[in-house]
């Protein structure tokens, strides 16, 4: 069999593998170097969607496809309508994402994108061996995306749930939707002992994405989800009448866990695998945009991978609200209601979006429900 060399292999063309080739095609640094980024799958489908919250233009906005300037939270006492400005909530679509990336990097002498599913990942302490069904690749650096549940489900210092969902892209026979408001969570739905909401993203007066989300341990069976998503439009849209356009799901990793033990010398997991998802709630596309140039930048370095950190005072607020839902999952959605009854959004998505100093830390903080919180840090600390 073939064995082929590259100064990089990146293994997964996600958000994660796919900003990061992207970054090292835009780098000089790069501009001599072998990349090799290697996926399962072609890239031309739209499998999923992406969101996140920004102030004003930001790196994206070519291929966003839709905005929002205002956000709606429900729980079970309190609702509102909320003005986010000057953040917007916006939407940008895989297939999009994908295409504009590809695009970039096909014209790059030093990047190869190829479609092979890997089988297997090597590190010898000097290069890293990279196997598939048809050819084996050797690479100085490599950087993997492939996650899996059995990473961190070995060990019990760190809770680890889900965010889990199935969405469908639904369109209606009349106008049910307010084209300026995303619902960011409605928690009014029963909740069955779990955190559970809507989460709603109108692209018309009669289109929109609609998921039943989870944040909990576990999985449930597929039709749950879907009567969910029927109930919620007949009785909360009063909208029985649709048809559904596309579906997606998934399931994140909500956890504190922080991977460092399956990084070595000369690998580095990344994305979701890598812990890059917010643990509190389960964003992925803004936390990688955020992580990737200090990646890019530690590469130029030439250190070792393993010795990479991002861990902040974030992660140990991300863990204790994690320690939190663990112990009383049927009260997340109280922690949420709290908080978005008590703090404007704008604090809400500064404090998310990791940008807060510790007055404003512990102002998000005592609007929450105080005594969970501090029962939980005692908890660690002792």
């Amino acid at each position: 069999m073939t064995v082929l060399h590259y100064d990089y292999i990146i293994i997964g063309a996600g958000a994660a593998g796919l900003m990061l080739v992207d970054a090292m095609g835009k780098d000089s640094f790069f501009k001599d170097k072998s990349i090799l980024i290697l996926d399962k799958d072609t890239k031309t489908t739209n499998d999923r969607t992406w969101c996140f919250w920004e102030k004003g233009e930001g790196q994206f906005d070519a291929i966003v496809d839709k905005t929002w300037n205002h956000v709606y939270f429900a729980g079970k006492k309190f609702a509102k309508r909320f003005n986010i400005n000057p953040y917007t909530y916006k939407m940008i679509r895989g297939i999009d994402f994908y295409n504009s990336v590809l695009d970039r990097i096909k014209n790059h002498p030093g990047i190869i994108f190829k479609q092979a599913e890997v089988t297997d990942v090597l590190d010898d302490g000097t290069q890293v061996t990279v196997k598939t069904a048809e050819e084996n690749y050797t690479g100085r650096n490599v950087f993997n995306s492939l996650f899996s549940y059995d990473m961190t489900r070995h060990q019990t210092t760190y809770p680890v749930l889900q965010q889990h969902f199935i969405g469908w892209f639904v369109k209606t026979s009349k106008p049910v939707f307010d084209t300026d408001q995303a619902t960011y969570m409605d928690f009014s739905i029963p909740q069955k002992g779990n955190t559970r909401f809507m989460y709603v993203l109108p692209t018309s007066e009669n289109e929109a994405l609609i998921e039943y989300t989870l944040f909990s341990e576990h999985l449930l069976p597929k039709a749950e989800y879907e009567k969910a998503i029927k109930d919620y439009l007949a009785n909360n849209l009063d909208c029985p009448d649709y048809e559904i356009m596309d579906t997606e799901m998934g399931s994140i990793p909500m956890t504190a866990y922080d991977f460092k033990e399956h990084h070595s010398k000369n690998m580095r997991y990344i994305g979701t695998a890598g812990g890059w998802a917010k643990p509190s709630t389960g964003y992925t596309f803004r936390s990688t945009a955020k992580k990737t140039p200090k990646l890019i930048a530690h590469i130029k370095s030439g250190k070792p991978l393993d010795t990479l950190s991002y861990k902040t005072k974030f992660w140990f607020y991300d863990l204790l609200f994690l320690d939190v839902l663990y112990k009383d999952n049927a009260k997340g959605y109280n922690v949420f209601e709290t908080l978005f009854k008590n703090r404007k959004p704008q604090q809400v998505f500064k404090f998310l979006d990791e940008d807060t100093n510790f007055a404003e830390d512990i102002g998000n903080m005592m609007g929450s429900p105080i005594i969970p919180f501090i029962k939980a840090l005692f908890r660690r600390i002792f």
